[in-house]
């Protein structure tokens, strides 16, 4: 009631549905894994994939080695400088090729100057075994289910840049 004169309520833009939530860290607990991490993409690839979570770890630990080592760019030096667990995240120059060749296609959603056009919303999203891209963050997304650690869809209004799709 009168949420309209509060400032910081976020008012609902009546998009569509929001997608569910489930929380699930892909397996990380039960690899032996404690605390937190900035590892949203071994998790997004394990839930979404069906992969056990310390195959996808090491499968992106090795990626970014090997990045580290044939190419010479700022990724490269980074990844050399911080070393190469995906726990430190990790970058689409890696990980794309990655879900790809797990048998996944990627369908952008963002062009560039037409703004957001594609919201964490299950009206806006398709059915299936999707990873989606919002900004700093790739998240699992089930048939209309949310599968992650914390649930980054902020009311509906979190921007998808892309997402994978499991053919």
């Amino acid at each position: 009631m009168l949420s309209f004169l509060n400032l910081f309520t976020r008012p609902s833009h009546g998009r569509g549905q929001e997608l569910g939530f489930q929380v699930n860290d892909g397996g990380r607990e039960l690899a032996g894994f404690k605390g937190g991490a900035g590892d949203c993409v071994v998790r997004a690839i394990a839930i979404a994939a069906q992969l056990p979570y310390l195959q996808v770890y090491e499968d992106l630990r090795a990626a970014n080695a090997a990045y580290a080592d044939q190419r010479n760019d700022k990724l490269a030096r980074r990844l050399n400088a911080k070393g190469a667990s995906p726990r430190n995240g990790n970058h689409r120059n890696v990980f794309h090729g990655y879900i790809v060749r797990h048998g996944f296609d990627w369908i952008p959603t963002m062009k560039v100057g037409a703004g957001c056009q594609v919201h964490l919303l299950a009206s806006e999203l398709p059915k299936g075994r999707l990873i989606v891209k919002v900004s700093k963050h790739l998240t699992a997304v089930i048939d209309g289910v949310i599968q992650d650690t914390h649930n980054p869809a902020r009311g509906g209004s979190r921007c998808v840049y892309g997402y994978y799709i499991l053919r």
